[in-house]
């Protein structure tokens, strides 16, 4: 089996794997608040990070180099990315959601062209615009099912595109496992500090999904709702060594456009479990974002490590 064969397999792999940790929080997304799922998500993946980045890098000093602040700020974009993902995950139906984040892409080839000088062609120029055109046909601005949720998945693609933007620089010095420890690190931190304010449960009682999954105050869960906020733990540690990988052992326009076999997921999860199920305008606009992000990924301007989006939901 050739390099770029095993790549495909991981990434799509660790896609799959990914895709179930989406299932898991909007399923919990109505009984506990999103700070409680996010801290024990991020204690129980702390030590596998910690592997991590001693079976990629060989060490655990890589994690503890001068540009530490960094990466843990770059974490904070990651946190915004995450949480107001998942924040309009527990509102949309989980098909949407999952194609309004991957405008992911299209924010970074804005974001590139902004902040590091590079040259955005014709092609991908219109690829971004035909690409939040989808973005208005799932959203439909001004109609009477407009919900402002629907806004969220795409400021979480901000955040990611911004930390994807972030990791260019940061790359030159640190390593993608460090990175992603001093990411996981953050949320924790994020986390509590979201729990600290909300925790107690005095801004509780919104009647929005996405606002009560905010301030929701914590819940004693049950064992099996305990082992599933444990397990996205897991997954996000799991599925993001796929993901890295992949990427480490097949070249990266080859595999990245399979990231986009995580809308096979999104749309039969939302099947399945909650009957969701676009309408015409959404597969419409699903097929226009995945085209557009899928031109913009194979697009010669930025490497398509960095535009696909390996850490988006993890």
């Amino acid at each position: 089996m050739s390099a770029t064969t095993q790549g495909i397999l991981a990434l799509t792999t660790g896609i799959a794997v990914f895709s179930v940790q989406d299932l898991i929080l909007k399923q919990l997304s109505g009984d506990y608040p999103l700070h409680q799922a996010m801290v024990l998500r991020s204690l129980v993946a702390l030590p596998f990070h910690l592997a991590i980045v001693w079976w990629f890098d060989g060490r655990l000093s890589t994690i503890t180099t001068p540009g530490w602040p960094k990466m843990l700020a770059r974490g904070l974009l990651g946190f915004v990315a995450y949480a107001a993902y998942y924040l309009g995950l527990a509102s949309l139906p989980m098909a949407e959601t999952v194609a309004l984040y991957f405008t992911g892409p299209l924010f970074i080839t804005l974001s590139a062209a902004l902040f590091l000088g590079e040259r955005v062609g014709f092609g991908s120029a219109m690829a971004v615009a035909a690409g939040f055109a989808g973005v208005l046909l799932i959203v439909k601005p001004g109609s009477e099912g407009f919900d402002l949720a629907a806004l969220l998945p795409v400021l979480g693609a901000l955040g990611y595109a911004l930390a994807m933007v972030a990791a260019r620089p940061l790359g030159r010095t640190e390593t993608v496992a460090a990175m992603a420890f001093w990411g996981n690190l953050c949320f924790l931190f994020c986390a509590l500090a979201l729990s600290a304010v909300y925790g107690t449960g005095t801004y509780a009682g919104a009647a929005h999904p996405s606002l009560a999954f905010l301030t929701r105050h914590w819940v004693m869960p049950d064992a099996t709702d305990l082992a599933l906020m444990a397990a996205c733990g897991v997954i996000a540690a799991f599925g993001l060594t796929l993901l890295t990988h992949s990427y480490r052992i097949a070249p990266a326009p080859s595999v990245a456009p399979f990231e986009y076999s995580f809308m096979f997921w999104a749309v039969l999860w939302g099947w399945l479990v909650w009957g969701d199920f676009p309408d015409s305008f959404g597969w419409l606009g699903i097929a226009v974002i995945v085209a557009a992000g899928l031109v913009v990924i194979r697009a010669p301007s930025a490497p398509a490590s960095e535009k696909a989006a390996p850490e988006g939901a993890a």
